[in-house]
Parts: structure tokens; sequence; C-alpha cells
């Protein structure tokens, strides 16, 4: 009875909280494409953003300019597609990163050694240079900035900051090139040539932050490392104006870096202020390999922190040792970068840590993929692993749940037969979860089509202990108050209709047709004040106010 009853200990987890496959899509054409980036959108959609090398082929619609090209699709909750747009130069064009913006529109980052041809409309500065493209509602192109020195950049994330402006974060072995430049440089920042890095490296690649005003225009750049690499792997701004870093770093102490490395490499994180000025940094790893993927602050101020390590030494004084090839690691921080708890999780003989995210309920979200998973074979350090042990082994996608001390709540594998990446993990807005990723050819039960060599692969998931239906506005404008575009958002089925946009006067200042659930409106040209959308399809009419706005 009592083996019975630890039987069922382990077990009943996985199954009181299964999670149901609620539709995969696959995208790409022929050659090959790669996701790096996934966010949800106001309208219950999603938009995804990678590299491709495909022509227009399969499900994509525009021909390839070079080697890889910025590609962004644009669907709606059910994975159809909105729209797609491609991006891209002669040359080598690797998309990381894409966020929401507050106007409505999305901001890219990415890497690139294209000359300006095609979509690219500044020369490459070095070896490979930051290049970052910002959109707006409709994926229209608004601006775009290519900032480098003369060897590697690699742009790795960027975002909109509090005052409106945008944080470029990457990695750079860069250098500049001359005195003259320099003073060039600070008396020309709003030209195109001013677009250049003014510090100098510390070692093989060191962490590269700039910070852009509201179109662009460089305000500041900071370089952090020691003697050899530093990699920027995740930034984001904190709630008192500064940022925190995190990556990986084999430096010792040198260059600004003031701890020296545990391991092979290790987690290196640092605390900034908002001028990029260093207000505490942390080294965290153990003898082996520690490779930081992603940094988040939480809701009590903190940080919580995912990764992957092969060290077989004690990670921290409070205990996470690798059972097996490489793990999972997680710790959550205090404010100054304490550890609070420091857990691992064991899959099989290789996980990749990719994506980490709070929930609502101070639970949190860990996404990666796993390389010969033993399923379910999975553990938390100083807990019993290999409760039930099966031959079956499997790439995948791997979803894991855990509450507010590292424990783990739920599990999920979603796998094709071929090799499977996932990117990014996220709870959507209807209660359910999604798989961004790569998937290389395969299909299997979970995956039902392949189109080229390695293609964007999307699964949703419904978590079945939450309601099938989440109750929906009609009419909702987002954002609001707006600057430039807002977004209408219908929260029905409908087959035609018109909107129309008025002042306070009632006077019509603009009136169209519609047939989708997004409606972007662009109020840029209208002064400051309220403004009525009003939306009559056939299944009903609504109207909602909307505020313009003057500074971002």
């Amino acid at each position: 009875m009592k083996k019975k009853y630890l039987f069922l200990l382990f077990i009943c987890p996985l199954l009181i909280h299964a999670q149901d496959i609620l539709w995969e899509k696959t995208y790409g054409g022929i050659h090959a494409d790669y996701l790096f980036d996934a966010q949800p959108t106001a309208d219950y959609g999603f938009i995804l953003a990678g590299s491709s090398l495909s022509n227009k082929t399969g499900n994509k619609e525009e021909n390839n300019n070079g080697d890889l090209d910025y590609w962004i699709w644009k669907m709606n909750e059910t994975g159809e597609l909105d729209w797609q747009k491609s991006f891209g130069g002669s040359g080598f064009d690797l998309l990381q990163s894409i966020k929401n913006t507050r106007d409505g529109g999305f901001i890219l980052a990415g890497t690139s050694n294209s000359t300006n041809d095609f979509q690219k409309k500044d020369p490459c500065k070095g070896g490979t240079d930051f290049w970052v493209i910002k959109l707006n509602a409709t994926g229209a192109e608004q601006w775009q900035r290519t900032i480098g020195g003369s060897g590697q950049d690699e742009l790795l994330c960027a975002f909109k900051t509090i005052d409106g402006g945008y944080m470029l974060g990457g990695s750079s072995s860069s250098s500049p090139e001359i005195t003259e430049d320099l003073i060039a440089i600070k008396s020309s920042l709003d030209k195109p040539d001013g677009y250049r890095k003014s510090e100098k490296s510390y070692g093989n690649m060191d962490y590269w932050i700039v910070k852009l005003d509201k179109h662009g225009v460089i305000e500041w750049q900071k370089t952090y490392g020691g003697e050899y690499a530093d990699i920027l792997k995740s930034m984001e701004q904190t709630k008192d104006g500064g940022y925190i870093l995190g990556g990986y770093s084999n430096s010792p102490e040198s260059g600004n870096k003031t701890e020296s490395q545990k391991g092979i490499g290790d987690y290196w994180i640092l605390k900034i202020s908002n001028t990029g000025t260093i207000e505490w940094q942390k080294t965290y790893g153990g003898n082996g390999d520690n490779q930081l993927y992603v940094i988040h602050q939480t809701e009590d101020d903190g940080y919580i922190v995912g990764g992957n390590s092969n060290s077989t030494s004690p990670l921290t004084s409070l205990g996470g040792i690798v059972s097996n090839g490489t793990d999972y690691w997680v710790l959550k921080l205090d404010n100054k970068g304490d550890v609070l708890w420091s857990k691992t999780y064991d899959f099989g003989p290789k996980d990749i840590l990719t994506s980490l995210i709070e929930n609502e309920d101070k639970t949190y979200l860990v996404g990666g993929y796993s390389q010969g998973v033993d399923s379910p074979r999975e553990g938390v350090i100083g807990k019993v692993a290999n409760a039930v042990k099966k031959n079956k082994k499997e790439d995948g996608y791997i979803a894991l749940k855990i509450d507010e001390v590292g424990e783990k709540i739920w599990k999920k594998t979603v796998a094709s037969n071929g090799e499977d990446v996932l990117q990014k993990l996220f709870e959507t807005r209807d209660g359910g979860y999604l798989f961004a990723g790569t998937s290389k050819s395969g299909t299997s039960k979970n995956k039902s089509s392949s189109i080229g060599g390695n293609d964007f692969w999307v699964v949703k998931l419904k978590d079945k202990s939450k309601p099938d239906k989440i109750k929906r506005k009609s009419i909702e404008a987002i954002p609001n108050p707006v600057v430039t575009y807002t977004n209408i958002i219908i929260g029905y089925e409908y087959e035609k209709g018109t909107a129309t946009v008025v002042d306070m006067a009632g006077r019509i200042l603009q009136q169209f047709n519609i047939s989708e659930q997004t409606i972007p409106v662009d109020l840029s040209y209208y002064a400051e004040g309220i403004y009525i959308v009003n939306i009559k399809t056939n299944v009903q009419s609504d109207g909602i106010k909307v505020i313009r706005r003057g500074k971002n």
C-alpha cells in the first residue's frame, strides 16, 4: 500500500494538470526558417519573429534577398495569417527579438552584415552590426538604424523604455577606430555615420548596450566585460527605471568585472542605473559550464533567473547538483542578487532552458527543449527522481510549471519526429499556453506537417483546469491613451462592417470598410483630445472613446 501511495504521489500531478493540444501550425518555405522570438498581441493573436533562407514557397509570400532575412508572421488566435513581412539586404540578417511598443507597433532587433541594398538603408560598419527596425501596428516600417564598430556586434534585444525611448542590448568585440572619429560622433549623433561604438572593448566579447531616444537617436552607450568572453543573453528595464542584465561569462576579475569565474563559464548578472552606472554585479556557477538564458524582475522586486548547467558540484551554497548531462538551472534572487533558492530540473541527457516568465499567481512557467528525453524522467534536486522510468526517448519542447519556491506543478512535452528547439513559451489571454520554436523536418501525433528543412512550429495548448471560454468585451482599444496607432479589437465574429472616427463635435474624420478582428486606427494626425471610434458590423454596433496624447 505504501509503495502504491508513493507511486500516485509522483504521477498524479502529471494527470491532474494535463494539457490538451488545441492546434498546431507550421510556417515556412522549402529551405530553412528559424524562429527566435514570439509575443502575444492585444487582439488575442500572436506575432512570430525569426530569419528565413526560403524564397516564395510554402506559406512564405516574399522572396529571400540574400543569406538570411528578417521574417515576421502576424497571426490570429487560431494561428491563421493576418500578415507577414520580410526585411533584409544582400548579406546575413539574423532577427533575434520582437517586442510590442505602446503605440501598437513593434521593435525588431537583430544582427546584420548586409550593405545598403534591398530593405537595408545603411551599410555595414564592421564584421556585423546591430540592426533595429521600428514598425507601426500594420507592419509598415517607420525607421531603422544600423549601429556598430569595426568588429563583431551582435544585437540580442530591443525594447521600449519608460521615457518613451528604446534600449538595445547585445554583445560586441568592437573598439573605436580613431579619436577624431569619436569627436565627430559626439557632434553628429543624429546622422547615419554617427551610429558607431564609442567605448573600447575589454576582451573577446563584452556586453554592449545602447540607449536611443523615441526617434532612434543615440543618447548613451555602455560596455561591460572582462578579458575573455562575456555574452549578453537577457535584459529588461526594472521598476526603478534602471536595468537588469544577464548572460554568460568566462572572464576572470578584469575590466569592469569584479568577480572571477567559478567554473568553465558562469551566469553573470549586473544591475545598472537608468544611465548605465553599475549598482551591483554577481557571478553564479559550479565547476562546469553554466549558460544563462533569461532574467526577469519579479513582483516582489527580486529576480528569477533561468538557464542550463552541466556542473557536477553544488551550484550555490543552497545546493542544486546536476545529476545527468545538462539540466535546467533556475535561481530565485532577492533585490540585491543574493540567492533565495536554487533548483535543477533533469529530463534527459541534454536539457536547454530558453524561456521563463512569472505568472499572475506568482508561479513560474519554464520552457525549453530536451534532446534524448527519458519520459517522464524529471526531478528537482533534493526530491526523488526517476519515480517512473520508460525506455522510450524523444526530442521535444518541454514546458514546466513550478510554484513560487521552485516545486514542480506540472510538465508537458510536445514533440515531432525531428529536432525541435523551443524559443518562447507563455500564457495566452484565453488562459492557454503557446509554444513557439523551430522544428527540423518531421511529423508525429503532435505535428501534422513539414514544409522545409527547418520551419517555424507553433503549438497552442488548452489548460483543462481553466474555463473553456474567457468573456470578452465586444470592443476594446489597445493602447488607450494613444500617441499614434491604436488597435480596435472586435470581440465577436462578423462578416463585414465599417469603422468611423469622429471628434467630440461629431465631425467624421475617417471612415473605412472592415472585415478583421483587429482594426489599426491612425490618430497621429489629430490634436490631443478625445475621439470616438464607431464600429458598425452586420452583427451589432459599438463605440469606444480613445484619448490622443501628444507625447510617448
